[in-house]
C-alpha cells in the first residue's frame, strides 16, 4: 500500500510539475522531443547526440531540421523522458521511475560517483533524511574530466574538502527547472557561496555554467539534477580577475586608460571576451597606438568585447547576435568544442565564471567600426577602392583627427580599363569618391550637393527604396567610424561635366533628335539649371524619315513640342533608383505620363528597352532610346503628320480624331521655385517642401587645395596631354588577381612603366 501510494503521489507530482512549468523554455523544449518521438511509444523523448562525443541536448527547431549541433553532425537518440522506465514487452516508456530520498536518486539517474562521494564523505545520513534539497549532481563523467590535482585533494579530504564541495552543490529548497530563472542566484549550502543561474530560450540551463543534462528527477525530499562539471567557488569579480590575471596586462591597461574597468567591478550578468598579451602584440603597433591614444576608441575597443548579457558556452549550439556595450553587435556561436567570435575560432579558454559574469579568453583583438579610421572601414568587397586610396596616396590626406566619408564603390566596379588608366587620372576619379565632411546615411537627402576633397559637387538623389549619388546607387554596408562613414555603392561615380544641350550637341547618335529640339526652340531648356529626365532617342528611332517629313514636323511647332516634351520630366530619376520590377509612373512636362521599370537591371521605358542608362548632365540625367515615344491617348487630327508618325512609331495603335489640335506648351514651365527634399529620417524618406531662389544646400568641409583633372570626355585628354608635358612620367594602376582559400580576391598594385 506505501509503495502504492507513493508510486502515485509521484505520478501526481510529475503531472503537477508539468503543467506548472508550462512556460519555462527547458519544459517547451522537453515536449518538443516527446512530440517527436511520439511514434516510438509514451514517454519517449528525442535527443540529438554529437557524432564523436557523449553530448546529448533536447534541441531547439532549428538544430533539429538542420541535424547539427554546433555545425556538428548530430545523430537522433530516442530515450526515456526524464522520470519514465522502459517494461520489457511493451513500447516506449509507461513506468515511473521509483520516487526515493536525494541519495538514492543519484543512483536513480546514473550519477554514482556522486553517490559515492557522498557515501564516504558522511553527506549520505544528511540527504536520506528529513528536508527539501535540490541537489546539482555532477554526471560520472563530470568528475572524470575535473583537474587531477583538485580531484585528488578532494578524495584524500573526504571529511572537509569533499563534503564542502558536495554541498557546494546544494540549495536548501527544491528547485524545478522552472523555478530557476535566467539572471537568479542561488545560494548554496556551503558557506552561503553563490550558484548563477541562467535558463536560455534554447532550453539550456546552467548552474555556474555547468548546463543540466538530466533535471527534474523528483525525490522525497528534494530534486536531482545532474549537470554536466563539476562546480567550483565563484568569489570574485571580472574586474578582480582582470586585475590579477599576468596574460590580461594590455587588456587591464586599455580597460583602465578607458575608464571601463571599474564597470567589470559593478554587480551585473556581463560576458567578457578577453584578449590575452598575445593577441594585443599581434595588433599592427601604429594601430593599436592610435587607440590606445584616443580614449573615445579605446572605450569602444573594450567595450566591444562585453556583452550585457552571461553567455555560457554550454548554451550556444548555434550562432547568435549579441550586442556588446559599445552598441555594435557580434555574432557569437561554435564550432564542435570550440566557441567563435564573428565566425573565427579564436576562444583560448572558456566559462571562466566569477560573481557578476562570465569571461572567455580570446587570442585575436576585435576592433569595432567605431575605433577604426574611416579607411579601415572597407570590408572584402570594396579592397580596390582601399587599395588604390592606399597606394595613389590618397589615404595620407585622411587625417586622425578629420571628418570624411568615402563613397567605397565595390570591387567589380572597377574595370581593367579602369585600372590601366593613368595614375593621375585614377587619382582623380578616386578624388571624387572622398567628401570633405562625415555625413551619415540618416543626413542624406534628395538635392543636396556634397563637395569632395577633389573639389567637385556630387548631388544626392533619394527616391523610396534606394540613395543615389550622381549616377550610382547605394547598397547595404554603411559603416561609422572614428573619423568618417563609409557608404557602398554599385559603380564608379561619375561627376556630371555638361549640360543636358552640350551632352546631346557632342554625341552623333542624337543629332536628328538635336535639330528638332532646336527647331522647337527647346534647346534653351536644355542648356540652363533645372533637374530634368531626357529620355533621348538616338538617330535610329528616325529611320525613313525624310527631309519632307522633317519640315511638316517642324511646322507645326505645336504637334513638335508635344512629342519631344514627352521624352522630357521634372527630377532626376536615375534607372538604378528604381525598385525593380515595380512601375514607376512619371508625369512629363507634355501632361502624358511615362511607365518606368528595371527589370534584369535594364530600364525600361513604356516597356522599351533602354540602351543606356544614367548618363550625367549638369542640369539632369539622360536615358538613351532607339524608339521615339508617343502617348497613347494623345490623338492625331492630321493625314500628313499621321503618316508620318506611323513609320516611326510601331509598337503602338496611334489614335486618328479628324481635325483634332495640339495644345499649346508655353516655356512658363520652366521656374524653379519650389524645391522638395527628400530626407532620410529615421532610416525612411520624408519628403520635406523648402522654397529655393538661387541657392542649393552645400555641406562644406575645411578648404583643401588638390590639383584636379575633369573625368571623362576628349577634355580630360587635353589636360593630362598637358600635365604630362609639364611633369615627370607617372605609373599606372595595374590589377593582379590572387585566390586564396578558393575565394577571388583583386589587388591592385602600381607598377612602372
Amino acid at each position: 500500500m506505501k509503495i502504492f501510494f507513493l508510486f502515485t503521489f509521484s505520478t501526481f507530482l510529475l503531472s503537477a510539475f508539468e503543467q506548472a512549468a508550462a512556460s519555462a523554455h527547458y519544459d517547451k523544449i522537453l515536449t518538443h522531443s516527446r512530440i517527436r518521438a511520439r511514434d516510438q511509444g509514451p514517454n519517449v523523448c528525442a535527443l540529438q547526440q554529437v557524432m564523436g562525443t557523449k553530448k546529448k541536448y533536447f534541441s531547439t527547431c532549428r538544430n533539429w531540421y538542420q541535424g547539427a549541433i554546433c555545425g556538428k553532425k548530430a545523430t537522433v537518440l530516442y530515450e526515456c523522458c526524464p522520470g519514465y522506465l522502459k517494461m520489457d514487452g511493451t513500447r516506449g516508456c509507461p513506468a515511473v521511475a521509483p520516487i526515493d530520498h536525494v541519495y538514492g536518486t543519484l543512483g536513480i539517474v546514473g550519477a554514482t560517483s556522486t553517490q559515492q562521494y557522498s557515501d564516504i564523505s558522511r553527506l549520505r545520513e544528511e540527504i536520506e533524511g528529513r528536508g527539501s534539497f535540490t541537489f546539482f549532481a555532477p554526471s560520472n563523467e563530470a568528475w572524470e574530466q575535473l583537474n587531477s590535482e583538485i580531484h585528488k585533494n578532494l578524495v584524500d579530504n573526504v571529511n572537509i574538502e569533499l563534503y564542502n564541495a558536495l554541498h557546494h552543490h546544494m540549495v536548501n529548497k527544491r528547485m524545478l527547472t522552472k523555478d530557476l530563472k535566467n539572471g537568479m542566484t542561488l545560494v548554496s549550502m556551503y558557506n552561503d557561496q553563490k550558484l548563477l543561474v541562467n535558463h536560455y530560450p534554447n532550453g539550456v540551463v546552467t548552474v555556474n555554467c555547468a548546463r543540466i543534462i538530466h533535471g527534474n528527477q523528483i525525490a522525497t525530499n528534494g530534486v536531482v539534477h545532474v549537470i554536466d562539471r563539476v562546480l567550483t567557488a565563484v568569489g570574485n569579480t571580472i574586474q578582480d580577475f582582470i586585475e590579477v590575471e599576468d596574460d590580461l596586462s594590455s587588456l587591464r591597461a586599455a580597460a583602465i586608460t578607458s575608464d571601463v574597468l571599474d564597470t567589470l567591478g559593478r554587480p551585473g550578468h556581463y560576458t567578457l571576451f578577453a584578449p590575452t598579451n598575445e593577441a594585443f602584440e599581434r595588433l599592427p603597433r601604429g594601430v593599436l597606438e592610435r587607440i590606445m591614444g584616443d580614449k573615445v576608441a579605446s572605450e569602444a575597443l573594450v567595450k566591444f568585447h562585453i556583452l550585457n548579457t552571461l553567455q555560457c558556452s554550454e548554451a550556444i549550439t548555434g550562432g547568435a547576435v549579441y550586442e556588446t556595450l559599445e552598441g555594435n553587435t557580434v555574432e557569437v556561436g561554435c564550432d564542435g568544442e570550440s566557441l567563435t567570435v564573428n565566425g573565427v575560432k579564436m576562444v583560448k579558454r572558456k566559462d571562466i565564471v566569477t560573481s557578476n559574469g562570465v569571461i572567455h579568453l580570446i587570442d585575436e583583438v576585435l576592433i569595432p567600426d567605431s575605433a577604426k579610421q574611416v579607411i579601415e572601414l572597407g570590408g572584402a568587397q570594396q579592397t580596390t577602392f582601399t587599395d588604390l586610396v592606399a597606394q595613389l596616396g590618397l589615404a595620407s590626406s585622411l587625417r586622425p583627427e578629420g571628418q570624411y566619408t568615402l563613397l567605397a564603390p565595390l570591387n567589380g566596379a572597377f574595370s581593367d580599363d579602369t585600372l590601366r588608366m593613368d595614375q593621375r587620372l585614377l587619382k582623380t576619379i578616386l578624388q571624387n569618391h572622398i567628401i570633405k565632411v562625415k555625413v551619415g546615411l540618416n543626413e542624406l537627402y534628395n538635392g543636396q550637393e556634397l563637395e569632395t576633397i577633389g573639389g567637385k559637387l556630387l548631388r544626392v538623389f533619394v527616391y523610396r527604396t534606394a540613395v543615389c549619388i550622381e549616377n550610382s546607387c547605394m547598397v547595404r554596408g554603411s559603416k561609422e567610424g572614428r573619423n568618417g562613414f563609409i557608404h557602398i555603392f554599385r559603380q564608379i561615380i561619375n561627376p556630371a561635366e555638361k549640360t543636358l544641350h552640350e551632352m546631346l550637341r557632342n554625341d552623333k547618335r542624337f543629332s536628328v533628335f538635336l535639330s528638332l529640339v532646336k527647331a522647337a526652340d527647346l534647346d534653351d531648356v536644355l542648356s540652363r539649371p533645372g533637374e530634368w529626365t531626357l529620355f533621348v532617342p538616338t538617330n535610329d528611332a528616325f529611320k525613313g524619315l525624310t527631309d519632307d517629313d522633317k519640315d511638316i514636323l517642324i511646322r507645326d511647332k505645336n504637334a513638335l513640342r508635344n512629342i519631344l516634351l514627352y521624352h522630357l520630366t521634372q527630377g532626376v530619376f536615375i534607372g538604378s533608383g528604381f525598385e525593380p520590377g515595380v512601375t514607376n509612373i512619371l508625369k512629363t512636362i507634355q501632361g502624358g505620363k511615362l511607365y518606368l521599370k528595371t527589370v534584369n537591371d535594364t530600364l525600361l521605358v513604356n516597356e522599351l528597352k533602354s540602351r543606356e542608362s544614367d548618363l550625367m548632365a549638369t542640369n539632369g540625367v539622360i536615358h538613351v532610346i532607339d524608339k521615339l515615344l508617343y502617348p497613347a491617348d494623345l490623338p492625331v487630327g492630321n493625314d500628313q503628320l499621321l503618316t508620318i508618325l506611323k513609320k516611326l512609331i510601331k509598337y503602338i495603335q496611334i489614335k486618328f480624331v479628324r481635325d483634332s489640335t495640339f495644345k499649346e506648351i508655353p516655356l512658363t514651365f520652366y521656374k524653379p521655385i519650389i524645391k522638395t527634399y527628400t530626407k532620410i529620417i529615421d532610416g525612411r524618406p520624408v519628403e520635406v517642401t523648402e522654397k529655393k531662389v538661387t541657392e542649393e544646400r552645400i555641406i562644406q568641409g575645411p578648404e583643401i587645395k588638390y590639383t584636379r583633372i575633369t573625368a571623362g570626355g576628349s577634355d580630360n585628354e587635353e589636360k593630362l596631354k598637358k600635365l604630362l608635358e609639364e611633369e615627370a612620367p607617372v605609373r599606372k594602376a595595374q590589377p593582379t588577381r590572387r585566390t586564396q582559400g578558393g575565394t577571388a580576391r583583386r589587388r591592385t598594385r602600381l607598377a612602372n612603366h
